[in-house]
């Protein structure tokens, strides 16, 4: 009897430990969950702290501060959502890890904002707002607070969605919202409104017919030859080179041009210069990295693995050097308008507002980019290093093409459209390509050759029947939906996102503004 109770004993213990064990369990995951949040927080309650301290008596102090917590925020969120668009492919093709691809933008993006970021900004974004319609300047620090935090939430709900959106854009909306509250609808210039518009379909359709073009040359000049090797050692130094020239003039365009403000003459001589050293070393490198490799894609994917981690490390520098701005700039003008009681046209941005920016962008990418990493990387359709290269080199290709045509554009949108061309190409390549089929055909002749030579006569006729029903039955409404290499629903979710960002943005800064003037 007491050996039965004292079993009933322990089987209970057990149970009770088991169930302790399970909540442990559990309070680790939602504590995990929480790290993230939690960092982020500590960074905005820093920056609030250190503001105060440091303006502790000025006039506008509360204002200020308030406005470098925004910013932080602001700064985050564009961490978060924006970077993903320089690392996501290379992550998605495998030549970065996630935590290297964290490490090399935040440090690139930093350097991006600390090196060549804008030290002066307009004080109306884009030149929306006619600068005469909010010239009182306690409307204009409620308009622009309006519109950084009306942006920073809008981007933080889009990173939430999972949707890669343009930050310019939403700050953009935030600052129509506002200043129509503010000023009217007449207060707006609209061609500037419709050129923005245009970008929505401008960047994404040169981003993708660009990334689809390169993919297409690949295919035909290296995937689908017979030698491979000798195909890529011809090509591969070729396209990297291209890559090196379009970086070199991206960055003299868009990364740079705060230090150095060149011609175009001087864009172009920059650009040549680096694609023809660049042709040299890649041509030795891609040679000596080819000896020995497999006639086969595999092998292939080597000799575009450094490119890549250099496209991203270029790419993450032009964002910090271009978007920091998103953050920074209102801010900016907040604290200008605020310690001097005037509204200013332009507005230098101070050392320390610029490291918010900086600081902001990395520890949001940090601490929640990873999420839009794998997005844009590996769930919009599948990335190898070639394909992943075309969309690095198409987001360089296409700012320059834009720049020449004076189209407005959008980074996040090329980007994006980049990884949407290359996966409907593919597609259409693989449903359509008579030179790939040609190239299957003869691979598959040559693997029933020595197939044959080895006696295995079964393997070759089980190859012919495969080749036979792949060839002459047609495919069901479901199997095609399975084939298909681009997700529709992340598709979906993006453009609606991108056509949303503008007006969602717009309407919540009215809001916003409409209830700071309730309070003031």
């Amino acid at each position: 009897m007491a050996e039965i109770l004292d079993r009933a004993r322990k089987d209970t213990l057990d149970k009770d430990l088991d169930k302790l064990v399970h909540v442990e369990e559990a309070a680790n995951v939602v504590a995990r969950g929480l790290v993230g949040p939690g960092f982020g927080l500590l960074f905005l309650a820093l920056t609030a702290v250190t503001t105060a301290y440091w303006f502790s008596g000025t006039p506008g102090a509360v204002t200020i501060v308030a406005a470098a917590a925004i910013g932080a925020y602001m700064a985050m969120n564009i961490g978060a959502n924006d970077v993903a668009n320089n690392v996501g492919p290379a992550v998605g093709a495998k030549a970065l890890t996630m935590g290297g691809a964290l490490v090399i933008a935040a440090i690139f993006e930093a350097a991006g904002a600390l090196i060549a970021g804008g030290d002066v900004v307009g004080t109306i974004s884009k030149g929306i707002i006619a600068p005469e319609a909010v010239a009182d300047p306690q409307y204009f620090v409620q308009l622009m607070m309006a519109a950084l935090l009306s942006s920073a939430i809008w981007v933080h709900l889009a990173t939430w969605l999972g949707a890669p959106v343009s930050t310019t854009h939403a700050i953009v909306g935030g600052v129509l919202g506002s200043g129509v509250a503010a000023a009217g609808f007449a207060s707006v210039d609209w061609s500037v409104m419709a050129a923005i518009a245009a970008s929505w379909v401008v960047s994404p359709l040169l981003g993708g017919i660009i990334a689809a073009a390169c993919l297409a040359f690949i295919k035909a000049a290296i995937i689908y030859q017979d030698d491979k090797l000798a195909a890529a050692r011809r090509w591969v130094p070729l396209l990297i080179a291209v890559m090196a020239g379009a970086f070199a003039a991206y960055l003299a365009t868009k990364g740079l041009r705060q230090l150095v403000d060149l011609d175009g003459f001087s864009v172009t001589f920059l650009g040549a210069a680096a694609f023809v050293v660049a042709w040299g070393l890649s041509r030795s490198h891609v040679i000596q990295i080819s000896k020995g490799l497999e006639n086969r894609n595999q092998s292939l994917r080597k000799l575009f693995s450094l490119p890549l981690i250099i496209s991203a490390a270029l790419l993450s520098f032009a964002h910090g050097a271009n978007d920091v701005a998103n953050a920074v700039g209102p801010l900016a003008a907040i604290v200008s308008t605020a310690t001097g009681g005037h509204v200013d046209a332009q507005v230098g941005i101070p050392l320390w507002v610029m490291l918010i920016g900086a600081v902001g962008i990395s520890i949001g990418l940090l601490l929640f980019g990873p999420r839009l990493i794998r997005m844009v990387g590996e769930q919009i359709t599948r990335l190898n290093p070639m394909r992943a290269f075309c969309v690095a080199l198409s987001a360089a290709l296409t700012v320059i093409v834009a720049s020449w045509f004076g189209l407005p554009v959008s980074s996040t949108h090329i980007a994006v459209g980049a990884v949407f061309g290359v996966g409907f190409f593919r597609e259409w390549y693989t449903a359509n390509s008579k030179r790939r089929r040609a190239y299957l055909e003869r691979k598959a002749s040559r693997d029933r050759a020595a197939r044959a030579a080895r006696g295995d006569v079964s393997a070759a006729i089980a190859d012919d029947d495969a080749d036979s029903e792949a060839d002459g039955v047609p495919l069901s409404r479901e199997e095609v939906n399975r084939r298909r290499l681009v997700r529709r629903a992340h598709v979906t979710t993006i453009v609606a996102a991108w056509v949303t960002t503008v007006p969602a943005a717009a309407g919540l800064s009215a809001l916003i503004f409409v209830t700071l003037r309730a309070f003031a």
